[in-house]
């Protein structure tokens, strides 16, 4: 059932036309269906074009299908979708991928493939979007994860991939300052998304964590109601759920905490991921990329 949307937000989204990246499912469905129930006009962007035709239907929205790591296709895209909304307003980076990686016996397209889907992808959006919200009211969100400030074995590759997000937004807040545009950073922990579940449902990963996550599962509204927050307020940091904003401006405790934590499965867990075969979390088009 879609989230009903809160009215205090409405008159600061009402009207505002929003870009939004990996809108197939997940957060980005979530967020296009709620943004929409604000009077917001979206255009959706992503992989897996059956499920993103059922999104841009439902809110009337163009969509287009796009490999975020292409940085032509991306061009192309947030071209033909602003043309179609008539300029825009919000851009919401979200697409991104994950899958386990142990850093000794890794395979390095694991690695190769966080950075051009999560890194270079939030780069390459931010760049062909950010002529059109470079004005007073514009907005951009920078999706990272709470992965980018505390990081756990066998998320090397999408904690360094998110890390790199960080980095983007936060620079990219700078450089656009003075148009009167803002630039936010968004932190989630473990959402119920397939993200999520696809992410840790691995032999390795339940071996390591106990068969569970490593802090708990929030509801994906949980996620949906600071994106809502935040896009309303052009927010710096958007974080979910409710115990994550302490967390990131504390990082090196948190680090330190997680690092004291006894781990008696870990040599176990990296031996399995060493050789476990897990696909990503989306599908990945399988047409070669140049090598980073």
């Amino acid at each position: 059932m879609p989230l009903s949307p809160r009215p205090k937000y409405t008159p600061a989204l009402r009207g505002r036309r929003v870009l939004i990246t990996g809108a197939a499912r997940g957060i980005g469905a979530g967020l296009a269906d709620l943004l929409t129930a604000h009077g917001a006009r979206v255009a959706l962007a992503g992989l897996e074009p059956e499920l993103l035709a059922e999104v841009a239907q439902r809110n009337h929205a163009p969509w287009r299908e796009c490999d975020v790591s292409d940085p032509d296709a991306v061009d192309r895209a947030v071209e033909e979708l602003v043309t179609e909304l008539g300029g825009l307003d919000v851009v919401v980076a979200n697409a991104g991928i994950a899958k386990q990686l142990p850093i000794i016996g890794g395979q390095p397209d694991v690695m190769e493939a966080h950075l051009r889907v999560n890194t270079l992808g939030v780069f390459y959006t931010l760049r062909a979007a950010g002529p059109h919200i470079t004005h007073p009211g514009g907005y951009a969100l920078a999706t990272a994860s709470l992965a980018a400030a505390v990081h756990l074995p066998l998320l090397g590759a999408y904690s360094a991939s998110k890390a790199a997000v960080e980095a983007i937004g936060n620079t990219f807040r700078q450089e656009i300052k003075p148009t009167g545009a803002k630039v936010g950073v968004a932190y989630y922990s473990e959402l119920a998304t397939d993200m999520t579940s696809r992410g840790f449902d691995t032999v390795a990963g339940k071996k390591l964590t106990g068969g569970g996550t490593v802090s708990g599962v929030a509801p994906v509204e949980a996620g949906l109601r600071a994106l809502e927050r935040g896009i309303a307020k052009r927010s710096r940091r958007i974080a979910a759920p409710g115990w994550v904003p302490p967390v990131v401006p504390l990082r090196h405790v948190a680090q330190r905490v997680i690092e004291l934590k006894p781990t008696p499965e870990l040599e176990e867990s990296l031996a399995i991921a060493r050789t476990e075969q897990v696909d990503y979390t989306t599908a990945q088009p399988t047409t070669s990329r140049k090598a980073l």
